[in-house]
């Protein structure tokens, strides 16, 4: 159940480049450098946010950004392509990221609810969430909201001076009512 308060005047927006690459990538990087949430070692420059926003609209994949009352990005969430095969197009890999100093005040949950509800919309059968497997937080989010453990890769990452296990889980969904091959 999410923890938000009616005067917190959270909304859900669509996320652009123009407005808010800046506040995704400090989002971000400061997972990258603090957290095992994202496998990467370094800092993101600002370029990169060139090519993750164009990769989002070439998919079609939603930026939802949860905003306070003065227009400040607290969170987003998006997804992208699980695996680059065809027979794979009906699932997808979703991603939740909330800025360090508006955890625990339900916005994931907030955010995670807004993305099944998009992949409903848009006919797709699968939500995949790879976590690192020492992170509580986003596994009790997603078992919270009907995610089921689907397997766990023991060791398959190395950052902080050790092997990190990233358990993986996923949501079916009862979408799409008529799935074709092709």
């Amino acid at each position: 159940m999410s923890t938000l308060k009616s005067q917190d005047e959270i909304r859900l927006i669509e996320c652009t480049e123009a407005e808010h690459a800046e506040a995704i990538l400090e989002i971000l990087n400061d997972a990258i450098v603090n957290s095992t949430a994202l496998y990467d070692y370094v800092p993101r420059p600002r370029e990169a946010m060139a090519t993750w926003f164009a990769a989002k609209r070439a998919g079609g994949f939603p930026v939802v950004g949860a905003v306070d009352a003065s227009g400040r990005l607290l969170g987003f969430a998006s997804w992208g392509t699980f695996r680059a095969f065809p027979a794979y197009k009906y699932s997808v890999e979703h991603s939740v990221y909330v800025h360090r100093d508006h955890r625990g005040r339900g916005l994931g949950d907030t955010l995670l609810r807004e993305l099944i509800r998009r992949a409903r919309e848009a006919q797709l059968h699968v939500l995949v969430g790879c976590i690192d497997a020492a992170n509580a937080g986003s596994i009790a989010l997603h078992t919270r909201l009907g995610f089921v453990h689907s397997g766990t890769m023991p060791q398959i990452g190395f950052k902080f001076g050790r092997w990190l296990d990233a358990a993986f889980y996923q949501l079916n969904l009862e979408t799409p009512l008529e799935p074709q091959d092709g």
